[in-house]
């Protein structure tokens, strides 16, 4: 499977249309607007006094102004140069001091993109209607969380790539020596999202298998779940209690990924002592997970020509992705 029969998979010329992390929703205050790179395509951000975020294209369509050393005016968008007033579709509302014209206020439109707050995050939809909510950790969908943004991260390879890591059941059992048999079972959570779960007992030989065996009564979960090849949820722990870890990821230039670790747990009413200490248990997991293979990821060509029988996970993650709605870097255009 080489890297050119991909329609999207690992391509630095394509994405998949969807939820992408734009930044941490306490950095973008209300009446502030802050300029944005994703995928290639300039955008601006915005927080209106109502305190919704806006995401619009990053330039005026009068003469290309960068929006985002605009002002705020109420649910408005100010352009620093004409003082041009956009709203939050991105229609021209107001072009101060030249009298009335309404024929180019209606033919002056900038491309507005639908946004979300979930976990902490701005996320942008790359389309234009999304048919699911931002990416959420399935077995908490119907939850509400306490969320912590652990760190964010860098790595010299393509988020597709990094992904596999959490599925490589062939790493797992020849590299880092688990005491349980990783095998992986898919499914699919919707159109965009695949769930891989490896749930089992396994791992009869071991110490400390034996040793914990007496605290849980059924399996010890180990669930991936993917949300547009770039977003990905981890659920592990027994039968009596789960961690929840998001890893957000966006392609950068140059197959290159920058991400978050984010940490979500759910709301325990009258403890609150107790979610402080889950979380922090749950950092020091997820800093295992983002840090225990970073130099292979950082030297990785990613060129799948000999899969194995213990690679079928993988070889189902690179089918979904290729399977989703591809655009083109840059212009957000559909590619054919």
């Amino acid at each position: 499977m080489k890297q050119e029969q991909h329609s999207v998979f690992n391509r630095l010329d394509r994405f998949v249309e969807g939820w992408y992390w734009a930044m941490p929703c306490h950095e973008l205050k209300v009446s502030q607007a802050k300029s944005l790179t994703l995928m290639g395509r300039e955008l601006v951000l915005y927080r209106t006094a109502q305190k919704k975020v806006v995401a619009l294209d990053g330039h005026c369509p009068h003469m290309g102004a960068a929006l985002a050393q605009g002002n705020v005016q109420g649910t408005h968008l100010c352009c620093p140069l004409h003082h041009w007033q956009f709203d939050h579709r991105g229609q021209c509302v107001d072009i101060p001091a030249c009298g009335q014209h309404d024929q180019v206020m209606a033919e002056a439109k900038i491309q507005a993109w639908p946004t979300a707050e979930h976990y902490g995050m701005i996320w942008v939809w790359t389309g234009k209607e999304p048919k699911y909510p931002p990416p959420y950790v399935p077995e908490l969908a119907s939850v509400d969380c306490d969320v912590a943004l652990s760190y964010r991260f860098e790595r010299n390879c393509h988020p597709n790539v990094l992904m596999i890591n959490a599925i490589d059941a062939h790493h797992f059992n020849s590299v880092h020596n688990l005491p349980l048999e990783v095998k992986f079972k898919a499914v699919a959570l919707n159109d965009h999202a695949l769930c891989l779960d490896n749930v089992t007992r396994g791992g009869e030989a071991s110490r400390f298998v034996k040793l914990i065996r007496p605290l849980y009564r059924n399996e010890v979960t180990y669930k991936m779940c993917y949300w547009y090849g770039s977003t990905g949820t981890v659920t592990l722990g027994p039968d009596f209690f789960h961690f929840h870890i998001m890893f957000a990821l966006r392609p950068m230039p140059g197959e290159r990924t920058e991400g978050w670790t984010m940490l979500v747990t759910p709301k325990r009413a009258g403890r609150r002592l107790i979610n402080p200490l889950v979380l922090w248990i749950t950092r020091q997991v997820a800093a295992y997970f983002a840090t225990g293979d970073i130099q292979v990821f950082e030297g990785i060509r990613f060129d799948f020509k000999t899969p194995l029988q213990a690679d079928r996970s993988i070889l189902q993650f690179v089918r979904h992705v290729n399977r989703q709605n591809a655009l083109n870097w840059g212009d957000w255009s559909r590619a054919v």
